[in-house]
């Protein structure tokens, strides 16, 4: 049994790891090739930036909330649309509701729309102290990456690269061919969720592969200034570390926490405080705990806003990342998705729903 956790532990803080940094290192690619001005257009809009995280947070999963969460902390989007992304999104648990309870599951997914667009409105305009970690020095602009711009154009030998290859680059290339490979055997696949057919979360290792073989090619190709400056110096080591470290201290505390607390049988045993199970619950920044909730809305057994109320304040693992760049962030976040759940949960008591 404790092999096993272990096993899970390992496996789930790889995959939250994986996902993030790749993100990471596709965006530092995008927004130094294009000299900051690939994704300018978000900077530019606060609404443009709002549909933008609650589109990417309506994304089934956590790589919503992992792009999200990576826009945000390298200033490309503001606290507002990170609110947004982080309301909007239902986590691992939108694969068995779209599989349990497909029209309630869209009904959700709408309701949750229209509450993010309105909570990253007001956070934008009551929320003004909380700034990107890495703004205004992360993802700098280098001399060398004009140079780095002329060589591309003029046809960089990935041949050479890989002939004459670096410890950093060869590091990078194992690691991206690892996740690759992991992604393609399952072995990084979430295996509470295998049991679901046509909603699966197989059809995203599609997009994860997608990513990943991208990400690869930019390792191969890019020069040594691009590689180690930007690909090595600003994203794995300033983040690497962090996140992993981070993600698994929090899985470990959510296992421990696992073995003595049975979240199902307080919830049952409690029902007039369903609505702050619910409410704490989803406090934890994991995807599983939350879905005792999910099953019993599904037998029928729970009122629609006790699910509403936990869908709200969850994020699935896309919170620990933030909470390891960004506490504040994360805090004033948790504060504005705790305030709407317990209205939806107080609307719900009052009508009955």
């Amino acid at each position: 049994m404790l092999f096993h956790s272990t096993i899970h532990i390992l496996q789930n803080t790889t995959l939250i790891t994986c996902l993030v940094m790749t993100m990471l290192l596709l965006i530092e690619y995008v927004n130094v090739t294009t000299q900051a001005h690939g994704l300018a257009w978000l900077k530019k809009s606060q609404v443009g930036q709002l549909l933008a995280a609650a589109l990417l947070g309506m994304v089934p999963g956590c790589i919503g909330g992992f792009a999200t969460v990576a826009l945000f902390t390298h200033g490309i989007v503001n606290f507002g649309a990170l609110v947004a992304a982080m309301v909007a999104g239902m986590g691992d648990e939108a694969f068995v509701m779209y599989a349990s309870f497909p029209l309630q599951a869209l009904a959700l997914q709408g309701i949750l729309l229209a509450l993010a667009l309105a909570a990253g409105g007001l956070a934008n305009l009551l929320v003004k102290q909380v700034p990107a970690p890495f703004a205004h020095n992360h993802l700098a602009i280098h001399s060398a990456d004009e140079r780095h711009r002329h060589e591309k154009e003029a046809g960089c030998s990935w041949r050479s690269n890989l002939k004459n290859i670096s410890f950093q680059r060869a590091l990078l290339i194992a690691g991206i061919v690892f996740f690759i490979v992991a992604t393609i055997s399952g072995t990084l696949e979430h295996s509470h969720w295998r049991s679901a057919v046509l909603f699966s979360e197989r059809w995203l290792n599609l997009l994860f592969l997608m990513v990943a073989a991208a990400v690869l090619v930019i390792i191969i190709r890019v020069d040594e200034h691009f590689l180690e400056r930007h690909l090595w110096g600003h994203v794995i080591k300033k983040h690497f570390a962090k996140i992993f470290l981070w993600t698994l201290g929090s899985l470990i505390v959510i296992a421990l926490l696992g073995s003595y607390i049975e979240a199902q049988a307080w919830v049952r045993s409690n029902v007039h405080y369903m609505t702050l199970a619910a409410i704490l619950i989803g406090l934890i920044p994991a995807s599983g705990p939350h879905m005792v909730f999910v099953l019993m809305f599904a037998q029928g057994s729970l009122p629609f806003s006790v699910l509403l109320a936990n869908t709200i304040v969850q994020d699935g693992h896309a919170g620990i990342p933030l909470l390891a760049e960004s506490k504040r962030g994360f805090f004033y976040m948790k504060a504005i998705k705790i305030t709407i759940a317990a209205g939806a949960g107080a609307c719900g008591m009052f009508f009955g729903f």
